[in-house]
């Protein structure tokens, strides 16, 4: 296989290093680029690291940077996007990015439409796919109306959920808010409104193992070219976070049921589709789409199925052959996420020191540590800690 055409990966989160890492083990010359204090925590030196304009707020300063450096290279460079933020910006900018760039994302409506939680369930729900009840609120008035018809406990959540976790100045670390009775609902609900637009949604039983992630990488043509999914087992915060502790694994019936999905929506590029299974009956209930390479990139790799080298391959013309067997059985942590989320718990009396001990066994790869790029994990730790006591 050539590698002779650069990869530029826009973010420097651990998803953003999980794709630079798995690049530049093939010998890929890669460059990374994030906001300063994403860069200042993630540089790292397998790639050639730098400050770049904020997508949301500096999107014209940030396609001068782009071309610009794309022109140096003297090649259209393989373009990443390690946040929905980027991601938007890269498919709302298509047509200029890519005289500059290689990259697949499927047709912009559809970007839209799974970064909008809203549209995404319109889309779950057209295709068949159960999904949990869920209530849109477009106004404080629409709000009175649909207030009798919610069960609780219920969860608040933002239509885009990076509005909430990017929130820096008011600490919204948060994909959702659980709401145990009609007098809460109105007080969080008026406490969020101003951070963006929300939903009401059922909450769906269960613990964080019976979440389940598929990420493929469908080529132009809507051939699957990579697939391999992962169970939950850890989340932070807890129950409603992102990913803390997951296993490689397989289970045919989520599978079909995603790949179904994505095809019958023409998803082709890069995404993760996630499902709950329901212990009330057994049924898997749609989560949500992320349309790009997710934060369990470093998993991935040790799983046998490196998605982020397969879109390489594919957009360099190389014509990877598929590769949808995966080793089971490996885990990954992100061990501060991970131990915050048991310190949470452990307060609560959800789960003891040893219970977590015995969690984190087996064979794994961390999120971010690795001996010979070892500075990523030590700043994010530092930097984990801080916010938490900034919270405090």
């Amino acid at each position: 296989m050539k590698h002779d055409v650069s990869a530029v990966v826009l973010d420097l989160s651990a998803t953003g290093i999980g794709i630079v890492r798995s690049l530049a083990k093939q010998g890929i010359k890669v460059y990374a680029y994030d906001i300063k204090g994403k860069y200042e925590i993630g540089k790292t030196r397998f790639a050639s690291c730098g400050i770049c304009p904020n997508p949301v707020s500096e999107g014209a300063a940030l396609l001068i940077f782009l071309a610009r450096m794309a022109q140096r290279m003297g090649q259209k460079p393989v373009l990443y996007a390690g946040s929905d933020d980027f991601v938007q910006f890269i498919s709302k900018n298509r047509f200029f990015l890519s005289h500059y760039f290689r990259f697949l994302l499927p047709k912009h409506t559809l970007v839209e439409a799974v970064l909008d939680k809203r549209l995404t369930y319109e889309l779950a729900v057209k295709s068949k796919v159960p999904c949990p009840k869920t209530f849109e609120i477009n106004s404080e008035e629409q709000f009175e109306e649909i207030n009798n018809q919610i069960t609780f406990p219920c969860i608040l959540k933002p239509v885009h959920s990076s509005h909430f976790r990017t929130n820096i100045d008011h600490r919204l670390y948060k994909k959702a808010i659980v709401v145990e009775q009609p007098s809460q609902l109105r007080e969080e609900y008026l406490f969020y409104r101003p951070f963006g637009e929300l939903m009401i949604q059922e909450v769906i039983p269960g613990n964080e193992d019976c979440i389940y992630s598929v990420k493929t990488f469908f080529d132009k043509q809507m051939n699957l070219i990579g697939l391999w999914m992962n169970q939950k087992l850890h989340q932070f915060p807890p129950h409603f976070g992102s990913s803390a502790l997951a296993l490689s694994t397989r289970d045919e019936e989520v599978i079909k049921l995603a790949t179904n999905f994505l095809k019958d929506i023409e998803f082709k590029g890069l995404a993760i589709a996630e499902f709950k299974r329901d212990p009330r009956d057994g049924q898997l209930k749609f989560i949500e789409i992320n349309p790009r390479i997710g934060l369990t990139q470093a998993l991935s790799t040790a799983c046998g199925v490196n998605l982020a080298y397969l879109y390489y391959l594919s957009l360099t013309d190389q014509n990877p052959a598929p590769v949808t067997v995966q080793k089971e059985g490996v885990k990954w942590v992100y061990l501060v996420r991970d131990f915050l989320s048991f310190r949470q718990k452990q307060k609560t009396g959800e789960m003891s020191f040893i219970q977590w001990l015995k969690s984190l066994s087996g064979k794994k790869v961390e999120a971010l540590f690795a001996w010979n790029d070892p500075l990523p994990f030590v700043r994010s730790f530092v930097s984990h800690l801080r916010n938490l006591w900034g919270r405090k």
